[in-house]
C-alpha cells in the first residue's frame, strides 16, 4: 500500500523552478531515502508532501485524509523546547499530542534514544547527536505512521550517526514508515532499502541501492549519482 502518492509536482520560487514535474510513491512500511547535493529539491518535495508547501501544479494522494495527525515530522531546525529538559520534552510533546505517558513509558522512551543519563539535562546542553535523538524521540511520541527526517545525520560524528541509524532501522521495525532527505550518499547505503535520487529538481532514478549499483555497474552510491546527473535532463531510470 502506498502512504503517499505524487504525480506531476512542480514547484517556482520567483523565476526559478525548484521541483520539475516528479512523480513517486511511499510505500508502506519502508525506509525510503530522498538524496541528492544540496539545491536538488529534496526539502521544496518534502515540504510539498507534507502540505506545508502548495504546489504550483500536480497531484498529491495520501493514505488518509487526518493524515497530518498519524505523520511525525522532524525538519533540520530542532522541534523541542531548548530551556526544557530532555524528560520534560518528552513529557510536552505527549501532552500536546493528548498521549499519556507514565514514568515506566517516559523510561522506556529515553531507552529508545539512549537518553537515560541525561534525562535531566536541558536540551539546550546536550550534545548535537543527543538532539538529533531527542528530536526523533518527541517526534515519534504520538506513534505514527509515517516519519519524515530532513538530513538526520548532517554534521554529525561517527558515533552519533550510529546511534540515529539505529533508531531509524528501530522504527522500521516497529512497522513505522520512514522517509529521510540526505546529502550523504554513504550514509543513505547504510539505512535505506529503497531510493529516489533528484538532481535539479528532477528525478534521475529510483529503486532498491542494490540494483542500482548492479545495473550501472558502480561501486557506491556517490559513483552511481555522478553517473546519472551526467545524462539527459528528466531521463529517469527506476529500479
Amino acid at each position: 500500500m502506498n502512504l503517499i502518492e505524487a504525480k506531476g509536482l512542480r514547484k517556482r520560487f520567483r523565476n526559478r523552478e525548484v521541483v520539475k514535474g516528479i512523480d513517486m510513491e511511499i510505500q508502506q512500511g519502508e525506509i525510503l531515502a530522498l538524496i541528492g547535493t544540496n539545491g536538488a529539491g529534496k526539502s521544496t518535495t518534502l515540504a510539498m508532501l507534507l502540505g506545508i508547501l502548495p504546489t504550483d501544479a500536480g497531484k498529491i494522494t495520501r493514505w488518509r485524509e487526518d493524515y497530518r495527525a498519524h505523520v511525525g515530522v522532524q525538519l533540520q531546525a530542532t522541534p523541542f523546547f531548548e530551556g526544557y529538559t530532555a524528560e520534560e520534552n518528552l513529557r510536552l510533546f505527549a501532552a500536546l499530542y493528548h498521549v499519556k505517558l507514565d514514568k515506566k513509558q517516559i523510561d522506556a522512551k529515553l531507552a529508545e534514544c539512549n537518553l537515560q543519563e541525561a534525562r535531566k539535562t536541558l536540551a539546550s546542553r546536550l550534545s548535537g547527536g543527543q538532539q538529533k535523538r531527542l528530536a526523533i524521540a518527541v517526534t515519534t511520541i504520538h506513534n505514527p505512521d509515517l516519519i519524515i527526517l530532513d538530513e538526520p545525520v548532517s554534521g554529525l560524528d561517527p558515533r552519533a550517526r550510529q546511534e540515529i541509524r539505529r533508531m531509524i532501522q528501530q522504527l522500521a521495525k516497529n512497522k513505522v514508515t520512514v522517509l529521510f532527505s540526505s546529502h550523504d550518499m554513504e550514509e543513505v547505503s547504510r539505512i535505506a532499502n529503497r531510493i529516489i535520487l533528484m538532481h535539479d529538481g528532477r528525478i534521475v532514478a529510483q529503486g532498491r541501492p542494490d540494483r542500482l549499483l548492479e545495473q550501472y555497474h558502480a561501486e557506491n552510491l556517490d559513483d552511481l549519482y555522478l553517473e546519472l546527473t551526467d545524462t539527459v535532463p528528466g531521463k529517469e531510470t527506476q529500479q
